[in-house]
């Protein structure tokens, strides 16, 4: 049997912690989610002063990242030159959201909503830079 790594509690807290800390240092009121392989909700947290469809943006854009091992950014460049991309089960093409890759499997994903996409995913990036700084 294979052994397979999974995102914990206390792993996606330290993401959230990171990309919140990016998004304060910045002034940037976001919505951020982590999830695990699955695109399931393990934490959400909606700064205040972001918009209430921040919160559902941000679950998407994990999601995806998750679901499909890419982050939104390569969706929606793919959409530029192949519209019917964004017909694709579980792709948000929408930039914002990244995998979380451990050893070379994705455990999970971040999303983030609230101010431009380019910004929304250096957020997000931030805060799988964190899992990596701990996990090796």
């Amino acid at each position: 049997m294979r052994s397979k790594t999974v995102l914990s509690l206390p792993d996606a807290k330290t993401i959230l912690a990171a990309a919140r800390r990016e998004a304060d240092r910045r002034n940037w009121a976001v919505t951020i989610a982590v999830v695990d392989e699955a695109g399931l909700v393990l934490l959400l947290e909606r700064a205040d002063g972001a918009r209430a469809q921040t919160a559902e943006i941000a679950v998407l854009k994990a999601r995806s990242a998750a679901v499909t091992h890419r982050p939104g950014k390569t969706w929606e460049d793919a959409v530029k030159t192949r519209p019917g991309v964004v017909n694709f089960p579980d792709a948000f093409p929408i930039q914002g959201g990244v995998p979380i890759v451990f050893k070379g499997e994705v455990i999970g994903g971040v999303g983030v909503s609230g101010v431009q996409s380019h910004e929304d995913e250096q957020v997000a990036l931030a805060g799988v830079a964190a899992i990596a700084d701990t996990t090796g």
